[in-house]
């Protein structure tokens, strides 16, 4: 389980498979030794909003890999990833951590669009694009990840499937959305809570 605050920004050193005949893939991250110090293998690790499995860790280039099955290539812009490019991570929530976002899962509902980026001053506003099968779980101040990150909706259009997030200086230079543009795709968690209460209406009737 995670909170949904990014604690680093690191770039994808590689991206391979493990055999030929292999349907998933190998993805190592670089990240910095103070980093590296806090991982072990085995440990879960939130990887743009995507629950991974730390498998090897290699203190002596500053790598940690992780394997990735077909499923979560499909259902997450995991597959999309290519050398170089830069993810958020976050490491799994201890008992005596503060909970300063929400309950992130890491569990990845759908790919969204962002359809806008406006810069205010020093903010961000992006807007993003959802299936309408998640329409019921977005509420204005309601809570999202997006690609791993804690926000809060500070506005939803029902009618047009958009809702925005508005993103402070420190969210932006802090995560990688610093490097998305318009028609970019995020990973989409919706809280937990709206679905089990959505779940909760649908087998009440």
């Amino acid at each position: 389980m995670f909170t949904g605050l990014i604690q680093k920004i690191a770039s994808i050193e590689n991206i391979k498979k493990k055999t030929a005949k292999s349907s998933g893939l190998e993805l190592s991250v670089l990240a910095d030794s103070k980093f590296l110090s806090e991982i072990e293998v085995k440990d879960s690790i939130s990887v743009n909003g995507v629950c991974l499995t730390v498998t090897n860790k290699d203190p002596l280039k500053n790598q940690f890999s992780f394997d990735v099955g077909p499923t979560t290539l499909q259902k997450s812009t995991i597959g999309f990833l290519k050398e170089k490019d830069f993810v958020n991570l976050e490491l799994a929530l201890k008992a005596s951590d503060r909970l300063g976002g929400h309950f992130v899962l890491g569990h990845v509902n759908a790919l969204v669009e962002i359809t806008n980026i406006l810069s205010i001053g020093e903010h961000y506003d992006f807007w993003i694009k959802i299936p309408q099968k998640y329409y019921p779980y977005i509420i204005s101040e309601g809570s999202v990840a997006l690609d791993g990150i804690s926000l809060t909706v500070s506005e939803w259009k029902h009618s047009e499937g958009l809702f925005k997030v508005s993103i402070i200086p420190h969210t932006f230079d802090n995560t990688n959305l610093q490097f998305k543009k318009v028609g970019d795709h995020l990973n989409l968690e919706v809280d937990v809570l709206a679905k089990y209460v959505e779940n909760f209406k649908i087998f009440k009737k």
